[in-house]
């Protein structure tokens, strides 16, 4: 389902584009110049499963913190790319701090925020020669936001003059596409490789993000990275991101994502991560954790004894990846179902890895386990979700090779 038609794009040891797997990244919100809180940010990120970390850098202060905190990171043994954001004076830091330039992995430019004119293209010629010079990819993101006014001018003048012209907001989608490929245009004029660019055309409307898109992957063979400008807080935030990039995804467009959720005050920043990797994992692209199959409850399930095994096991499994994944390959793929009654408890629990059928209202007392479809015990008592656990564990050192 992986994009086959875009260039592939080397990132130190991460690959995106030409069918390799989506890639999933965030975005710290410290202040980069605040080292010490923004090595432990990206080192969280890190550990969450984000592949890339995009860290902001505005001032003097955060592009002098870069090199420091690609330092402290390796020596943590975290070698995970670091991405300059950059806007409004980018020219200005790389050259100012060059150290800066070597220490990124990637660069991220807003055609849109660089400037007007002549001395935008000036200024923008300049950043791309600091990623030519030091053999960095570069990202080409374009926002609804942030829109080149001078472009939009331009195209909406021209709309003008047509016999029938179109909407504003169809220009301005026009305006959106052609800033990205113009742009990308231009860095390949100025010296950068084809396969050094990667391209995001972000705007904060499903359906606007999706016309994008398909419209971009029909034009371009650039990768492209997904997501909306703004998804929103907590369930509607997590909803638009997921309705947007599922249809995508599913089409084969997009090649690395990144959830741009809200986070409440001192949240913490991993769940964009975890959402990310869940809508891939739920379409099938990649698997990152195992999965737990539960019910939602009925009236047969009074007890809610199921709610909390199922919970207990997420956090377990969740818990134990980090130790699995780099003992047990494969264990990423394994499924668990954790199901409250008889109705659909077995048959569920036979098409999962492992599974467990708890008695519902009205049910003997009694949960059977089943492992690749076979009933193997049946567990009784007041000790189930601890037998239950111990089986999971045998079940991962049994058919998962070390």
């Amino acid at each position: 389902m992986n994009n086959q038609k875009t260039v592939q794009v080397q990132i130190d040891s991460v690959i995106m584009g030409g069918g390799a797997p989506v890639v999933v990244q965030s975005m710290t919100n410290t202040d980069t110049a605040d080292v010490v809180r923004t090595v432990k940010q990206v080192a969280e990120l890190a550990k969450a499963g984000s592949e890339l970390v995009r860290i902001t850098v505005n001032t003097i202060e955060a592009a002098e913190a870069v090199p420091e905190i690609r330092e402290r990171l390796d020596k943590m043994g975290c070698d995970v790319p670091l991405i300059g954001d950059f806007h409004f004076n980018g020219h200005k830091l790389l050259s100012a701090v060059p150290e800066c330039a070597k220490a990124l992995s990637k660069y991220r430019i807003n055609p849109g925020n660089v400037g007007k004119g002549k001395k935008g293209d000036e200024k923008f010629a300049q950043m791309i020669e600091f990623a030519v010079k030091y053999n960095k990819a570069v990202r080409i993101g374009v926002n609804w936001g942030s829109l080149d006014q001078q472009l939009l001018a331009k195209m909406l003048d021209e709309n003008a003059t047509l016999e029938t012209p179109q909407e504003l907001a169809e220009v301005q989608h026009d305006a959106l596409i052609e800033s990205a490929l113009s742009s990308a245009a231009k860095a390949e004029e100025y010296g950068l490789a084809h396969n050094k660019i990667v391209i995001s055309c972000k705007l904060s409307g499903v359906q606007d993000l999706i016309k994008a898109y398909q419209e971009l992957s029909e034009k371009c063979d650039y990768p492209l990275h997904l997501g909306l400008t703004e998804a929103g807080m907590g369930n509607k935030g997590v909803v638009a991101s997921t309705a947007a990039l599922a249809i995508l995804l599913n089409q084969g467009i997009g090649d690395t994502i990144r959830i741009s959720l809200t986070p409440k005050p001192n949240e913490a920043r991993e769940t964009e991560v975890t959402v990310g990797q869940q809508i891939l994992q739920s379409l099938g692209l990649r698997a990152f954790t195992p999965q737990v199959i539960a019910c939602p409850g009925c009236g047969r399930t009074s007890s809610d004894y199921f709610q909390h095994l199922a919970q207990d096991i997420q956090s377990y499994l969740g818990e134990q990846m980090p130790i699995w994944r780099d003992q047990y390959e494969g264990v990423e793929e394994m499924s668990v179902a954790v199901m409250g009654c008889v109705v659909n408890g077995p048959g569920e629990s036979k098409q999962a890895n492992i599974g467990i059928s708890l008695p519902g209202s009205g049910e003997k007392p009694v949960a059977p386990v089943y492992e690749d479809g076979a009933k193997t015990v049946t567990l009784k008592g007041d000790n189930i979700a601890h037998e239950f656990q111990q089986i999971v564990d045998a079940y991962v050192q049994s058919h998962y090779s070390s």
